[in-house]
């Protein structure tokens, strides 16, 4: 069943030092928690040879060094480590508030999302602040979240030809996905907004001010509260 977790984890090869590890086949929060507890309990004693652990939506990417492990092995790892997650207790989710200025400059697409839907501006803001989104996993660019709970009224293609160069801070809606860039790159995503907060910051002790499993809480901003909101960050 779509979106249901797999009675069994499923195992793929990924490369000469990658094994995958699938919980689930779609996007879906029972799927994620599991893949979070996987990777909690790797992570707190990491297995001989295992040099990282990475969590998506659905899977889990384990990074091995060939010479002191080997696939197989890890999947017998995996499968009695799975055994404990009834006793992992996973940290709450605590939400974070993201302020953001909507349009103009900072949103150069938002009037686009907003006659794609037949709504107003205003109601693309409204509707865009109103979820609390769970962050499925961390990637692309350094702390770049993918969120899930985006209302359907406001899912929007990405667009046709993506831009070269998108600012930090910037606010996007891809299909059925809203997301921000910490950094500044290229991105195909509709742009609404902008938010003036640190997204990344490798020289904070934390570089980021959330982790996957959060919620990301949009608070609309005027352009004066963006300036000064800008200037103390």
């Amino acid at each position: 069943m779509a979106g249901a977790l797999f009675e069994k984890a499923g195992f793929r090869i990924a490369g000469d030092q990658g094994l995958l590890v699938e919980y689930g086949d779609a996007i879906d929060l029972a799927v994620n928690h599991k893949v979070r507890a996987m990777a909690m309990v790797l992570g707190s004693d990491l297995p001989e040879g295992v040099m990282e652990v990475i969590p998506t939506y659905r899977s889990l990417l384990i990074v091995y060094d060939p010479i002191k492990t080997a696939p197989q092995q890890l999947k017998e790892i995996l499968i009695s480590l799975e055994q404990r997650l009834p006793e992992i207790q996973i940290p709450p989710p605590k939400t974070v508030e993201i302020p953001v200025c909507y349009g103009n400059e900072f949103g150069p697409d938002i009037e686009f999302v907003a006659k794609s839907h037949g709504l107003t501006v205003e109601d693309v803001v409204r509707l865009h602040c109103e979820p609390e989104y769970p962050i499925y996993m961390i990637g692309f660019t350094p702390g770049f979240p993918f969120l899930g709970g985006l209302p359907e009224t406001l899912h929007t293609p990405r667009l046709e030809t993506p831009r070269t160069l998108v600012p930090e801070g910037s606010v996007g809606i891809a299909n059925n996905q809203t997301g921000m860039y910490p950094v500044a790159s290229p991105g195909g995503w509709q742009l609404i907004g902008r938010t003036p907060l640190k997204l990344f910051a490798p020289e904070r002790p934390n570089p980021f001010i959330y982790r996957v499993g959060d919620r990301i809480k949009f608070k609309a901003i005027s352009p004066d509260e963006y300036a000064r909101i800008k200037e103390q960050t």
